[in-house]
């Protein structure tokens, strides 16, 4: 405020007077009043989902779960993919997602390096949990991971996959062979590994347990005429996490209003759409298996 300009109350002043030239000296020296409300309340939220499926797949399925907690949060959210693995990890190292889907090998690299908290993780086919598998044709002569020897392993979404790269080749290390023992080939996702063993493209797929049980697959092939060679312990679902830099109510909020969706008809439909039975409160302990698999299979430590 300029020097020469001195505020002062005349002794017969209102109080709505002296309200109008506070304002008016407020304005003449650039000043702002304040909101009480927190900044970047109304901003638009982006929620990234990783490509466990085809991009127009994953839109669909996770769209009325965007919509719905847009409503029930008051923000705006965008919804986002990828086309693959490394293209959504290079938009988690540049912490585009305020909101993540991903699997457990991204969960625990982005918390450490980038600080992301995860907040729930997914119920399906009631289950909060998902094994690794690796499938190969029911009448075919593979009866152990030994006779995998020198035959040809596809496994679906890249080598940063959890279940389908990650925990396959901690069985199959565990079972007595290495990395040069097979052919290794990737195939975009999972559900394509899938497919890739019953057209007998390959003589084995790595996936997650569940992905025979998906609609999608089970529309497409007779999964009957698979079966599971191997399967390891049961985890921790595929998690759900927050920017590291989110406040606690925001966050809060989103944890609240999605593990609560199945309170309600609404939710529970949103739920169906995305191919789930529910959203679970996780936490960062629940992920200490995988950082043990990871640094046993990768030499890296998260």
């Amino acid at each position: 405020m300029p020097k020469n300009i001195k505020m002062r109350r005349p002794a017969n002043a209102p109080v709505s007077c002296l309200a109008v030239i506070l304002a008016i000296s407020f304005l003449l020296c650039g000043w702002v009043p304040v909101s009480s409300a927190a900044p970047g309340t109304d901003s638009e939220l982006v929620m990234g989902i990783f490509p466990r499926r085809e991009p127009t797949v994953t839109k669909k399925l996770f769209t009325p779960l965007s919509s719905y907690l847009s409503e029930q949060l008051g923000r705006p959210i965008r919804l986002e993919t990828t086309h693959n693995f490394v293209s959504f990890w290079d938009n988690l190292i540049k912490q585009r997602y305020d909101i993540v889907h991903f699997n457990q090998y991204h969960y625990v690299r982005s918390h450490k390096m980038y600080g992301y908290r995860v907040i729930l993780k997914n119920e399906e086919f009631g289950r909060s949990t998902i094994a690794s598998a690796i499938f190969v044709q029911k009448d075919s002569q593979i009866n152990s991971i030994a006779d995998l020897k020198g035959k040809k392993i596809v496994f679906g979404g890249g080598k940063t996959a959890m279940q389908s790269y990650i925990t396959a080749r901690y069985l199959l290390k565990n079972g007595g062979l290495n990395q040069r023992d097979y052919i290794t080939v990737f195939a975009i996702n999972p559900f394509k590994a899938v497919l890739a063993a019953y057209y007998q493209q390959a003589s084995a797929a790595a996936a997650g347990d569940t992905v025979p049980q998906l609609p999608k697959v089970r529309n497409e092939i007779d999964t009957s005429e698979l079966k599971t060679l191997v399967k390891s312990p049961a985890y921790a679902q595929l998690p759900w996490a927050v920017k590291g830099d989110m406040d606690l109510e925001t966050s809060t909020k989103i944890q609240s209003i999605l593990s609560g969706m199945k309170e309600s008809s609404k939710g529970r439909e949103v739920l169906k759409k995305a191919n789930l039975t529910d959203l679970v409160t996780a936490r960062d302990e629940e992920y200490d298996p995988h950082r043990e698999i990871i640094r046993s299979v990768l030499d890296e430590k998260y």
